[in-house]
């Protein structure tokens, strides 16, 4: 384990690794039960940084949109034709996860099977017996977290990416591309940062999300989302005198989630399976509060679940004079197949570019969403590309500086082939 820039291999990309690990050390997570946007103080210092590095990079066009939180500048083209506008994307915000103080730490020419030690005492470690991703990455050198932190790779690899891309096309004027369009938003992990994306002022043909997880992923269809919180009202008096009297909230909760299957739970499930998922639950015997997700790759399927839901909330409460149980529930994203189906082209390109580099596509669905799931819908057809980070939102996130710069790669490849076919 070494932890300082020079020790290291550099990528392609001289200041691609420079630029992910100013990048992760800015604490930048998103606030759920903030109303504001962006949702968080820090989110709005750092989204500025990235303007200032646009403008620093002589980009046109570069401005901080205040009603949306995005922060979007143009490359514009050096061609004498004109192509499509391709636009690049990534979030800035990390998860619900301890962000302060993140010590990135590097692992050189990684051998693929040794423990990874992440803290001195060896309390949190990398084990390909647990983690066999691991596996993948013999010669790879490997940034890790020091145990105590996330990394951050999620999504500040996409942001680093994208910022390597504008800087190698800069530098190199002798590359031929079309205007290239580049966003860094807010709120990716709390399902809200896309809600207010301006696709008009973006004003690009289709774009990518670079917010993928290992080499190779093509992303286009994920789940289809919605979430709901439960408040549960309860009865509390002593409990010498309490039959028939108290109505304890915790137990209603208890009873709540065990109606649900246990059989579909994030846990519990794995390819286009989907669930229902408790994130939270505090109560008292006076008053609980349940906070759950819900996933189906079928519009239909989510329907099902909803419905689920609203009715074992109305058997609960008919057991009672008054209701206890009050529902709130609303839709998050959909399924981008639905409208990537009429955009495979968008998909193809990637899919080429890829290839002609030597890598595979992976596209399984996506068992989660994007921000481009929502931006899909708004008309701006946009699937996900691989930014390299693996076991992410927790202590336990890593990732490859080679694939790091092999992200890079496939956006300058794409923005090759977007010339070099149009």
């Amino acid at each position: 384990m070494i932890n300082n820039l020079e020790a290291f291999t550099m990528t392609n990309y001289e200041d691609l690794i420079p630029r992910f690990l100013k990048y992760v050390k800015t604490e930048t997570r998103s606030d759920e039960e903030s109303n504001t946007v962006p949702s968080a103080p820090n989110e709005v210092t750092f989204l500025h940084e990235l303007e200032q590095e646009l403008n620093d990079l002589g980009l046109a066009e570069v401005k901080y949109n205040e009603a949306n939180g995005y922060v979007t500048g143009l490359l514009p083209s050096n061609l004498d034709k004109n192509v499509p506008t391709i636009g690049f994307l990534a979030h800035v915000d990390t998860a619900d996860f301890n962000a302060n103080g993140v010590n990135p730490q590097f692992v050189e020419n990684y051998d693929g099977q040794s423990i990874i030690k992440l803290d001195p005492a060896g309390d949190f470690v990398l084990d390909p017996a647990e983690f066999p991703s691991l596996k993948k990455y013999a010669g790879h050198t490997l940034i890790t977290t020091d145990g105590s932190t996330l990394l951050g790779s999620d999504d500040k690899s996409g942001v680093a990416e994208i910022m390597a891309m504008l800087s190698y096309l800069l530098a190199h004027p002798e590359i031929k591309h079309g205007d290239l369009k580049v966003g860094f938003g807010p709120d990716e992990e709390i399902g809200t940062g896309a809600d207010r994306f301006d696709v008009a002022d973006f004003d690009a043909d289709f774009a990518y999300t670079v917010d993928g997880g290992p080499l190779g992923q093509l992303e286009y269809e994920t789940f289809s989302a919605a979430a709901f919180k439960l408040h549960i009202q309860g009865k509390n008096v002593h409990p010498s005198g309490a039959k028939g009297i108290m109505v304890n909230a915790i137990q209603l909760g208890v009873d709540f989630q065990s109606a649900f299957p246990a059989n579909e739970t994030p846990e519990t499930t794995e390819g286009r399976e989907g669930y229902y998922h408790l994130l939270s639950f505090n109560g008292t015997v006076e008053e609980a509060d349940l906070d759950y997700i819900i996933r189906d790759f079928e519009t239909t399927g989510l329907e099902a679940r909803k419905q689920f839901v609203t009715d074992l909330v109305a058997k609960m409460n008919a057991q009672f004079d008054e209701p206890r149980l009050t529902l709130k529930m609303w839709d998050q994203y959909q399924n981008m197949i639905d409208v990537m189906k009429d955009h495979m082209s968008v998909v193809q390109l990637a899919e080429r570019a890829m290839n002609a580099l030597g890598i595979t596509p992976d596209e399984e669905p996506v068992r989660g969403g994007t921000d481009g799931s929502k931006i899909s819908f708004m008309g701006l057809p946009t699937p996900n590309i691989f930014a390299g980070g693996e076991n992410m939102h927790g202590r336990y996130e890593y990732v490859s500086t080679q694939v790091m710069s092999q992200a890079v790669d496939v956006l300058l490849k794409i923005n090759e082939l977007n010339v070099t076919e149009n």
